[in-house]
């Protein structure tokens, strides 16, 4: 029997995130999706935050996708997802910080303003995050074409549902990855080849669908509230 039960909503890539480092470690769990817009009862004893992912290991609860992953990465250290060198591991944390502070909100400030002049100011801030990631990261491109190497990391881990979600933006949003982020590009095919993204992943069209009330400003609700918190 699992110690492990993740409280998760595929529709949510933080949720996607923790899902990911579990299979990404072939560790055994139980999976509880949640309704985001018709949750359990009780699920604020649950989730403190009311919202998903949380993780229960035996009698205890974790919250906070980037959290949660660290929590893994240490009670689970294999297979290892950060590196063993200090250094390295620093600078893997600062760019899993820079997916959480600054692309995902860039992301989500997009997809929600229904003003174009500010969707042109987003869209400029999300462009520029791109290119800073194609000229800052992949130093080790050579030797593969993860984020840090040849390995997966909890970095691929922390971005990955962005651009898996990408559709979204494309299609109401009229953004695209420029073409000249080759390494990005070549990133991105790696990551739909690995077999934990192909176990997580849903399709352009639900992304579409999920994000359309957001995108068009007819959101409400608690749900609303959470994303607008960006």
């Amino acid at each position: 029997m699992t110690s492990i039960t993740i409280y998760s909503a595929s529709a949510c890539p933080y949720a996607q995130r923790s899902r990911m480092v579990l299979l990404a470690k072939g560790i055994d769990f139980q999976l509880e999706e949640i309704d985001l817009n018709n949750k359990p009862e009780n699920f604020q004893d649950i989730s403190p935050y009311g919202k998903v992912p949380v993780l229960k290991h035996r009698d205890r609860r974790i919250w906070e996708s980037a959290i949660i992953n660290e929590y893994l990465e240490e009670v689970f250290p294999e297979p290892p997802l950060l590196p063993s060198d200090p250094q390295d591991r620093a600078m893997a944390r600062i760019w899993i910080d820079f997916a959480n502070t600054k692309f995902a909100p860039a992301f989500y400030k997009l997809l929600l303003t229904q003003d174009p002049k500010i969707q042109q100011e987003w869209s400029k801030e999300l462009q520029n995050h791109l290119h800073f990631i194609e000229r800052e990261a992949f130093k080790n491109a050579e030797t593969g074409a993860f984020w840090l190497g040849q390995t997966l990391s909890l970095v691929d881990i922390s971005f990955y549902p962005w651009f898996e979600r990408w559709s979204a933006l494309s299609h109401y949003r009229n953004i695209e990855i420029p073409p000249s982020c080759t390494r990005l590009h070549q990133w991105h095919q790696a990551m739909e080849n690995s077999p934990i993204v192909q176990q997580t992943r849903r399709e352009a069209n639900f992304h579409i669908q999920q994000y359309d009330k957001y995108a068009n400003g007819t959101a409400s609700g608690t749900t609303a509230r959470e994303m607008r918190r960006y």
